[in-house]
């Protein structure tokens, strides 16, 4: 069952895309019984981008949730960059900006870490980059999920879809940090307010404060789990993101696969395949159009449903947009690891 995948033509006009949405929706056998809280796990858009799609696709899954009488809510997490989503507070007032609000969905708009981004919990992986993923509580405590993607371009994984949005999208902040790259501290001092924050959080003992109070690492003792650089509320350690580029598409699929083990008989998985552009919702700004509007994908699983989803627009249209980026290496590793 976890193959079968269900399409929805469309046109780019908003009518039809409803249509298509509530086509594929109806076709779907839900994994949810009547009373069952179920997150719509989305990206409300970055502030100041353009192309994140419109809260009334989010409405109608949510529509659709309460006629068969489940508690729907949207969800997101934090992120580990600067910008309009890094704290809870901040990244539920970009929601709003962008039209995400309990009084127009009509339901319930939450972060799936906390406001703080510590609502997290550890799950075992036992892959050959991580042993274990830290993901939002939330994989946890919600009876069901509809991963409801925007499937589009992206700088490091050449595409966007399922597959992200599962990863990165339930990832916390050091798992962020863990598949960019391995992660040691390194202080700006002048942004360094002395909270103490890193030294409180640091599993090992890494992390202590000096007699100036400002903090201080012991590298020998540090096990990079990036808690500290994700957690600093001033940004004052340093975010490493470069990594081997294939590195990074099997971090992708390993946090996943993870996350995936958990949610998988209570969740399905719904592709927009609309307003097709190169770069991901997290950048602010108006992208390139890659492809014409495709419609609607539903699926059992994600690797389906990207895998369907590249086929409908066409390799080519993701490689023109970022080359050189080894994106099939997903689904090779996918496949390796038993991830489909």
């Amino acid at each position: 069952m976890k193959k079968i995948i269900h399409f929805q033509e469309c046109s780019s006009i908003e009518g039809t895309r409803i249509e298509a949405l509530n086509a594929v929706l109806d076709k779907i056998k839900k994994p949810f019984k009547s009373g069952d809280s179920v997150g719509i796990k989305l990206h409300w858009g970055e502030k100041g981008n353009k192309n994140y799609l419109s809260p009334v696709y989010a409405r109608e899954i949510v529509k659709w949730l309460q006629a068969g009488g489940m508690k729907p809510f949207v969800v997101d997490t934090t992120v580990l960059y600067s910008g309009g989503r890094r704290e809870g507070s901040e990244s539920l007032a970009t929601a709003a900006e962008h039209g995400f609000t309990e009084k127009f969905l009509g339901c319930p708009v939450k972060i799936g870490d906390g406001l703080d981004g510590k609502n997290t919990t550890e799950l075992p992986a036992g892959f050959k980059h991580f042993k274990t993923v830290q993901a939002a509580k939330i994989v946890q405590d919600a009876d069901g999920f509809v991963i409801f993607s925007h499937f589009k371009g992206h700088l490091e994984a050449a595409y966007g879809g399922a597959i992200k949005n599962i990863s990165m999208g339930f990832a916390s902040r050091a798992q962020k940090q863990r598949m960019h790259a391995d992660a040691k501290p390194k202080l700006n001092k002048d942004k360094c307010i002395q909270c103490g924050e890193c030294a409180d959080i640091c599993p090992s003992g890494a992390a202590t404060m000096d007699i100036d109070n400002f903090p201080v690492y012991d590298l020998s003792k540090c096990i990079g789990c990036a808690q500290c650089i994700a957690m600093c509320p001033e940004m004052a350690l340093k975010i490493i993101w470069n990594t081997d580029i294939k590195v990074f598409q099997e971090k992708l699929i390993e946090t996943a696969a993870a996350i995936w083990r958990l949610i998988q008989n209570k969740t399905v998985v719904v592709n927009a395949l609309i307003n097709i552009v190169a770069e991901c919702d997290c950048l602010p700004g108006d992208h390139q159009k890659i492809s014409e509007d495709k419609g609607f994908i539903s699926s059992y699983h994600p690797v389906a449903a990207d895998d369907e989803s590249i086929a409908l627009i066409g390799a080519e249209a993701i490689e023109k947009a970022h080359q050189n980026i080894p994106w099939q290496r997903q689904f090779e590793y996918a496949k390796e690891i038993g991830f489909y």
